[in-house]
């Protein structure tokens, strides 16, 4: 009954709100224009009594309801003077046109000395100091925030535009996403929307403006690209100032952003900042991220006293790929803000630069017996710096005081009940910026395609049903997945991918599938899942050479809990596998390098065996595996050599493969007992939370592996291993924001008891002897044999990777707006009975923004052992 009577309320209060909205026959409308006739899209009209305001659409044009009375209404649009009107409402329509003026800006007289700086640096560099003060001052805010997203495809290559068509997707038409959402947000940074009503012809009426609206310019960096009031913002921007007005009767600075280095990731454009308080007034800024272009605008309004937020906001995106091109832009209109400010935070401070005045002689980091807040509120007047570092102190203090502090982000999201059942008489109502004509033939469109959509998600049996897929034989190959009600599914995998090609088999053939029975339920908490489920994995593959066929099953029970929770499985059958367990080599490589170059660098070997297998993930930061297998293992030779590479020069290799440690008997039969141990854990892992769930934001902690291998001697009488491995790896990266990237890969290990150690057990490293780099810039050596230097003795492998922003090329502009990245790395690698193997090397990243292409050479000691040329993925690119 307690929580029936507020739900009863708001639907009372929204139900009274909405038929007063209806019952409102005037208000404003108008056109908002510049002194030359030209429509000012998206101006900002704000009526200053009720502090609540609209932007105007493409055309210039708005309208706004209100009750009656006297108004204030200011219009706003940057580069052009503000103006205010007052008008009084009666009971009928009022048209209120505006026409802005250019803005005209007043320029400080500077004397021209070998001591004279800019204007703006002085500014920026107060900007700079209390961009935190300014992120922290508000404790809470809600507000009502309106977003159109309009997209649109503006070409297409001409071989596929028929196929789009026949999808529904056609050039030039527009593709819209409407919402209304209620954002709240509470320091340090969590996030609730409630979505009142969605409309769209996208995908599947999820539309959340959140990420756009409370992003700040005031963070370091928005959405990876260095904010021009970072604390780092002059090592990567230069400043210039264009001239001052005076707006509202505060003096309003605009400020040229210029990068040091033009490219992605860094902002160019005129960022305006408001004197005295050093907040931001508006900024047109844009940017580019892997060679697509990014502009944002947003105009700021005095919500409370002293405290600008951002009221409107445009972004753009645009570019090119592959000769596909298109365009899409958000407009977010934000009104009728509640603040609540931060009670240690209302006191301003009079910001001093050093550099150019005379500051007060104190030293902040010498006063350890007061608290950064009470520092604060004694001084009258701090030096830049002196403040900066005070702030960052409170903000530390304020983060000791926090319960969850291993938790950087919260966000909420929940749908109203009614928010896609809206009609389009509530959307003309409520919609601040009209559609344009393109916009509308959208929406008549799609409204059909959305039906088929839903469909697919529904969770009603006679709704799905519609969406449910037939059995197609092509699926076989490609893959599917068919489902049978109650949890229960079964389909192929990707089986064209078992078609290859090796010495071993000759040409073979592969099937695999799998049966599914999966249960997930609620918790009591209505967030965690509680999911578990059977799997039935069969694969078979045969190779007409060897005429052999092998069969393998995995059956596994999965209980998740959240995110905790554990694996047990049985794995067994006869098989076929590659000496090194990682499978460095992909089949269908190896079949391309075996048919058309005669070079076979897979190396096989077959085994009847059975695998217990459990793994338990204790939380997002530890996870502990273990097996235990026992295999009958034989070696295998090559029955086939064909090839379409007829030269005499060149043959085959045998399956053995060469090692300088191995001896004949460690290829010998034997049985084997293998019991292996990992340990996979990440200390100081942060998180997210996504309406009550918790995620782990993998990014932000080292990867620490600890590793035990035992060959265990049993009773069989005959060739056994017997032996004690134990590896300690460390794998990470540093961000140094747009200035570079390095990766690193770093393990080490021993063998503490070898009495006997056969070939599959010893420690291989993951190599390559093709043109086709491996995915993970840090995963793998560029040059080195895949078995030549495999050990069973002491080891250290190291890779390192160091992704650049400007290097050699990417010095031209023009390569790095195209997203071109420079990369170089190093490798080294070293046993007990090897010298000292090292690999350099250079890399073109992102090339048409999907490719890499490596070139280097690998030594040994000091001598050149090989080299060449590596084609692969992008390094942004991650697929598991």
């Amino acid at each position: 009954m307690q929580q029936l009577f507020p739900k009863t309320i708001f639907f009372l209060t929204l139900l009274s709100s909405l038929t007063q909205l209806s019952l409102m026959a005037q208000g404003i409308r108008g056109t908002v224009k510049g002194d030359s006739g030209e429509a000012l899209a998206y101006a900002s009209v704000y009526i200053r009594n009720i502090g609540d305001g609209i932007p105007t659409n493409q055309q210039g044009e708005y309208e706004y309801k209100l009750s009656p009375g006297a108004y204030d209404v200011v219009v706003q649009f940057m580069g052009y003077a503000s103006q205010v009107k007052t008008v009084e409402i009666k009971d009928a329509w009022v048209t209120l046109d505006f026409v802005l003026e250019q803005q005209t800006y007043a320029l400080q007289e500077v004397t021209i000395n070998s001591k004279a700086e800019d204007p703006a640096l002085t500014v920026m560099r107060k900007a700079i100091s209390k961009a935190k003060y300014h992120r922290l001052q508000v404790d809470e805010y809600s507000m009502m925030v309106y977003l159109k997203g309009t997209g649109q495809l503006t070409n297409a290559p001409f071989f596929i535009k028929k196929e789009l068509e026949k999808e529904g997707l056609k050039l030039n038409e527009a593709y819209t996403t409407e919402s209304v959402s209620e954002i709240t947000f509470r320091q340090p940074n969590t996030v609730e929307e409630r979505v009142i009503s969605i409309r769209t012809n996208g995908d599947n009426n999820q539309t959340s403006p959140a990420p756009y609206i409370v992003s700040s310019f005031y963070e370091e960096k928005i959405n990876e690209a260095i904010s021009p009031l970072a604390p780092s913002a002059f090592a990567y921007y230069r400043f210039r100032f264009e001239g001052s007005f005076i707006e509202n009767g505060y003096t309003i600075n605009k400020i040229r952003v210029t990068p040091r280095s033009r490219g992605e990731r860094v902002f160019e454009g005129f960022i305006f900042i408001i004197e005295d308080h050093w907040a931001i007034h508006s900024l047109d800024l844009k940017t580019s991220l892997l060679g697509f272009d990014i502009a944002v605008r947003q105009l700021y309004t005095e919500v409370a006293t002293h405290v600008w937020m951002p009221t409107t906001h445009t972004y753009v995106f645009g570019g090119k790929f592959f000769g596909f091109a298109g365009e899409y832009k958000y407009i977010a209109s934000a009104r009728d803000h509640k603040v609540k400010l931060n009670p240690d935070l209302i006191v301003e401070t009079k910001i001093i630069d050093e550099k150019i005045e005379e500051a007060p002689e104190i030293n902040i980091s010498l006063d350890k017996n007061l608290s950064a807040l009470d520092q604060m509120a004694q001084s009258e007047e701090l030096s830049r710096k002196d403040f900066r570092k005070l702030v960052n102190a409170y903000e530390k203090e304020a983060t000791k005081e926090r319960d969850n502090v291993e938790v950087i982000s919260e966000r909420n999201y929940k749908i109203d009940s009614l928010a896609k059942k809206r009609d389009l008489s509530y959307w003309d109502s409520i919609r601040p910026v009209k559609l344009t004509d393109a916009e509308l033939k959208g929406y008549q469109r799609d409204d059909s395609l959305a039906v088929v959509e839903a469909a697919k998600l529904s969770e009603d049996d006679s709704i799905a049903q519609r969406a449910k897929r037939k059995f197609k034989p092509g699926e076989i190959l490609t893959g599917g997945r068919y489902f049978f009600g109650k949890g229960r599914s079964a389909g192929f995998k990707t089986n064209f991918t078992k078609f290859s090609f090796n010495t071993v088999e000759g040409y073979k053939v592969g099937l695999g599938g799998f049966y599914r029975i999966q249960k997930s339920e609620k918790m009591a908490d209505s967030v965690t899942y509680y999911n578990r489920s059977w799997n039935f994995e069969p694969e078979l593959r045969y190779g007409f050479s060897s005429n052999q066929l092998y069969s393998v099953m995995d059956i596994r029970r999965s209980v998740n809990k959240g995110r905790p929770g554990y694996t047990l499985g049985l794995r067994g059958g006869s098989y076929i596998f590659q000496y090194n367990g990682d499978n460095p080599i992909n089949e269908q490589v190896n079949a391309l390098y075996s048919l058309f170059f005669r070079q076979n660098y897979m190396k096989l070997y077959e085994q009847d065996f059975a695998t217990l297998y459990f793994a338990h993930r204790v939380s997002d930061a530890f996870t502990y595996r273990s097996n235990l297998t026992y295999a009958d293992r034989r070696t295998l030779e090559n029955n086939s050599d064909f090839s379409f590479y007829n030269r005499p020069e060149r043959t085959y290799t045998s399956n053995i493969p060469n090692n300088l440690e191995a001896d004949d008997p460690a290829f010998e039969n034997h049985r084997a007992m293998i019991w292996n141990n990992t340990i996979r854990w990440r200390p100081g892992l942060k998180y997210r939370i996504r309406n009550g769930r918790k995620i782990p934001i993998y990014e932000t902690a080292p990867v620490i592996n600890l590793g035990y291998t035992k060959g265990i001697r049993h009773g069989y009488e005959g060739n056994q291993p017997d032996f004690d491995l134990v590896e300690l790896g460390l794998e990470h990266f540093f961000n140094f924001g747009v200035s570079g990237k390095l990766d690193f890969n770093v393990r080490a290990g021993s063998f503490l008891n070898s009495n006997q150690v056969y070939f599959q057990d010893f420690m291989h490293f993951g190599g390559n002897r093709t043109i086709f780099a491996n995915m993970g810039v840090a995963s793998n050596y560029r040059f080195l044999d895949y078995y030549q230097y495999s050990t069973q003795s002491e080891y250290f492998s190291g890779i390192v990777h160091y992704q650049f922003r400007k290097f050699l090329l990417t010095q031209l502009p023009m390569l790095r707006f195209s997203g071109l990245r420079e990369n170089i790395f190093f490798n080294y690698l070293k046993t007990a009975n090897s010298p000292h193997y090292w690999e350099v090397g250079y890399s073109l990243d992102n090339l048409f923004r999907i490719f890499r292409l490596e070139m280097g050479a690998g030594f040994e000691n000091d001598s050149y052992k090989r080299g060449g040329v590596r084609f692969g993925i992008a390094s942004f690119i991650n697929i598991n």
